[in-house]
């Protein structure tokens, strides 16, 4: 059934365009020139979405909110509103605005905000894996469906995997996906961080050891090669293991078995092996730093999992996905925090976002977070005022902007001439995303 929007705003230019678009979307549309006609089409209509501008002849667009409010309290605003008026759209988010688009409106932006607000996913092809299989697992972009494509191709085999990429990509999180999808996921998987435990007790932490075989080994143990019996071993960072122990790995791995520290018998398991680095781990073969066969050895199946920054599209979901993991209030993102979001070049990969979503969380008051909750190093790509006479004598400007800014202007401009205007190719060729690209010729007056 299609759901029903009205518009309010007094200009009719812009009441056809928000018609026009909404309507070739499949949404129903009903319009108003001033908030005393949006009342009463309030009261005739059963509505979605009021979609307001702020400033208007007569009551204004906040005031229209607060008293639609009075009668209808789950009526979902969205506000429109000019740079300057940002902080009235703010204070319109505390009596209940779901969020604001500023002036000018990319068209593309208001269709994402209206179906974000309805709760309407985009069509997204299949990805070819069981809902189930994905346990929660956010992957929008081609590259991130692809290695899940590769690790749940894999999971039925008990051959080792190597994941490779950046730290906080996300390898511990496919090495479960994997553990979890294969015939072992009755059983443990134990994971280790071979960088986190000291070089003289990771011999101990992996194989075991006798009471008595060193200072301070008061029990036995049976270590966690043995814990993974049936199971999965996540050794994580495995470019940090000491040379010296690496003989010892590189036989648990080709015979499945070992010699606990202390001992005479040699200790057959069961298992099978995952391994993790964020280092060029054939770098370290040619420095004599990691055993080749080893590599070779570990390098059966290798992942590499994309950073974040080349998958842009999985930002904003996974944002959304942190929020949504808060189980006691549900937050979410206003579109110019957004738009912030999906800018920055998240050099922490997914764990910063995650880290960041939980500080913008803690921070917003309401349900909707702003520029101003998220970290300090996400929200420097807050659009700057232009500059004045006085500062452009001093920083030296070339088309409007800063000298420093002009190589990407013109990056931008020739990417959108390569493709005839077309926002979504030319964020492609920049290796942003759209709404990166919308943001920056918002930024640069283009």
């Amino acid at each position: 059934m299609s759901q029903r929007i009205l518009i309010v705003d007094d200009e009719v230019r812009y009441r056809e365009l928000y018609t026009q678009t909404l309507a070739a979307a499949g949404f129903e549309t009903e319009s108003a020139t001033c908030a005393e006609e949006a009342l009463r089409q309030i009261e005739k209509h059963s509505l979605a979405l009021v979609v307001s501008d702020v400033r208007m002849p007569g009551a204004s667009g906040i005031e229209l909110l607060r008293m639609a409010r009075e009668r209808h309290p789950a009526l979902p605003f969205l506000l429109v509103t000019a740079y300057a008026e940002v902080r009235d759209a703010v204070r319109a988010l505390k009596l209940g605005a779901v969020d604001y688009l500023a002036k000018p409106v990319d068209l593309d932006e208001l269709l994402a905000a209206v179906r974000d607000v309805l709760g309407i996913q985009a069509q997204v092809p299949p990805l070819d894996i069981p809902l189930v299989a994905l346990q929660g697992i956010v992957a929008e972009s081609s590259l991130m469906r692809s290695v899940l494509r590769d690790a749940f191709r894999v999971a039925a085999s008990d051959a080792t995997v190597l994941l490779t990429g950046e730290s906080g990509t996300g390898k511990e999180v496919i090495a479960r996906f994997i553990h979890a999808n294969s015939p072992r996921s009755g059983r443990s998987l134990v994971a280790v961080n071979c960088a986190a435990i000291p070089a003289t007790l990771l011999a101990s932490e992996l194989f075991g050891h006798e009471k008595g075989s060193f200072t301070g080994a008061v029990a036995r143990r049976q270590g966690r090669f043995r814990e993974a019996e049936g199971g999965t071993l996540f050794l994580d960072e495995i470019g940090d293991m000491p040379l010296e122990l690496q003989p010892a790995l590189l036989r648990a791995i080709e015979h499945g078995r070992f010699t606990p520290v202390g001992s005479d018998k040699e200790v057959q398991v069961d298992y099978r092996l995952i391994a993790a680095t964020n280092r060029g781990l054939m770098e370290d073969v040619q420095r004599g730093r990691f055993r080749e066969d080893l590599y070779y050895r570990l390098n059966v199946i290798a992942i590499e999992l994309p950073s974040l920054r080349d998958r842009p599209e999985d930002i904003l979901p996974l944002a959304k996905h942190f929020l949504a993991e808060d189980q006691a209030k549900t937050k979410r993102l206003s579109r110019a925090a957004g738009q912030i979001v999906a800018a920055y070049s998240w050099p922490g990969n997914v764990r910063e976002l995650a880290n960041a979503m939980e500080h913008a969380r803690l921070l917003s008051q309401t349900d909707v977070i702003l520029p101003e909750h998220l970290p300090p190093v996400v929200r420097q790509t807050i659009p700057r005022p232009c500059a004045t006479v006085d500062e452009t004598r001093t920083l030296g400007v070339v088309g409007g902007v800063t000298t420093l800014e002009a190589s990407e202007v013109e990056m931008i401009r020739r990417a959108l001439g390569q493709t005839g205007g077309n926002r979504t190719r030319a964020a492609e060729l920049l290796g942003i995303t759209r709404r990166g690209l919308i943001y920056k010729l918002k930024r640069y007056g283009l």
